[in-house]
């Protein structure tokens, strides 16, 4: 999918936010944003916003941007909330997106799910792709003529391939990469192939450092815990 650059955005001073499952809880993140002066806040899944999530973040939307979780299909509200119409343009899933700062950010939201994907059983994927999984999936479990309501939140091997043939600098996921207990080295192999110099990921609830792979990895690995901040340049290095 082609790069999209935001030149029309505000740019601010400060920090790139990146924040854990906010699992519906924004306070933090709005407080955070407006004290930092954030020039890009990024949520890394699990949002489960009560409202539509540009009505949750009014305050800060400009400086927004999203993948989603695994939660996010856990109810048809959380779907509609997550994949309402307006938020489409702020959705990294699946793409890279320019920051103003310059920083090129890609998205990958989602789990692995063994009806569709499990790299850890060693098993070729089952479907390459949402679309043919909706089609042998019966009508009366399809959620708006596709997949099954939680498989939109499946990850298929398309999206890794279409994210792996572009370049970035900053990889999102909700995922865990290869250095996490619970992660995936398909991960760091895509991180590798995007030449980003950094992942950051959600899901796992925790902050391990993982400094000690950096070097093998070949990118810098950062998990952001439930509802946490972490603040980083706007440069793509750790901080």
């Amino acid at each position: 999918m082609r790069k999209k650059l935001l030149s029309r955005a505000p740019m601010h001073p400060g920090p790139i936010l990146f924040c854990g499952d906010p699992h519906g809880q924004w306070q933090h993140i709005i407080d955070a944003a407006l004290q930092t002066h954030a020039r890009a806040v990024i949520l890394l899944g699990d949002l489960e916003p009560a409202r539509p999530l540009h009505i949750e973040l009014e305050a800060i939307w400009e400086r927004v941007w999203f993948i989603h979780g695994n939660h996010d299909t856990d109810h048809a509200d959380n779907f509609a909330n997550v994949w309402h119409p307006e938020l489409a343009e702020r959705s990294l899933h699946g793409r890279v997106v320019t920051l103003p700062c310059g920083t090129r950010v890609a998205g990958l939201g989602g789990v692995f799910r063994g009806a569709v994907w499990y790299p850890k059983d060693a098993q070729a994927p089952k479907f390459h792709n949402r679309q043919a999984h909706a089609r042998i999936t019966p009508h009366q479990d399809r959620w708006q003529n596709g997949v099954q309501l939680k498989h939109w939140s499946s990850i298929y091997p398309d999206e890794v391939e279409q994210l792996a043939s572009q370049q970035a600098d900053i990889l999102i996921t909700h995922e865990a990469p290869g250095y996490h207990e619970h992660g995936f080295k398909e991960l760091d192999t895509l991180a590798r192939r995007m030449g980003v110099r950094m992942t950051v990921h959600g899901h796992q609830h925790d902050c391990i450092d993982s400094s000690a792979h950096w070097a093998a990895q070949g990118f810098q690995s950062y998990g952001v815990g439930l509802r946490g901040v972490m603040a980083v340049g706007g440069d793509g290095g750790g901080g």
